[in-house]
């Protein structure tokens, strides 16, 4: 059973800390989060379950957020979780709005995650993400330009 979230990524200083603190909006996981467009895909990750029968799933950016820490950092499933569990930046990323020191899900869990969001998908969400990093990289070099003129 998928249950769709009608709540978007929180902003990075609404994110709860344990420890008072707050997320620097300068962190990698941070602005990677905000350059994916999650809504976008979890239609397509939520009509592969029933609304009605089973578990209710773990949520889209969960899902694709630790196939991407995964593959970033070049860890096992173990290790993956365990990175998830240290760490509220990469809790931030996989769309979560408070830290909490236990693992999210069991490694095994990463096996589904594979076997539901397929290569097309991640190559999409990449190739979205690096058309966003390009519009900004455009749009800074033509505030650059604007300045230099005056």
């Amino acid at each position: 059973m998928y249950r769709k979230s009608e709540q978007t990524q929180i902003s990075a200083s609404k994110f709860l800390l344990p420890f008072e603190g707050k997320l620097s909006c300068e962190n990698r996981w941070v602005m990677m989060a905000d350059l994916i467009p999650w809504q976008e895909f979890e239609d397509e990750y939520a009509s592969l379950f029933s609304e009605e029968m089973g578990a209710p799933a773990k949520s889209f950016p969960m899902a694709l957020g630790a196939l991407i820490i995964k593959d970033k950092l070049g860890i096992s499933d173990r290790e993956t979780v365990e990175k998830i569990k240290d760490n509220p930046y990469l809790q931030y990323f996989m769309g979560m709005s408070s830290y909490i020191n236990e693992a999210p899900f069991d490694a095994w869990m990463l096996v589904h995650f594979r076997e539901r969001i397929s290569a097309n998908v991640v190559n999409k969400v990449n190739q979205m993400m690096v058309k966003k990093i390009q519009e900004a990289t455009f749009e800074e070099a033509d505030e650059k330009k604007k300045h230099k003129r005056f």
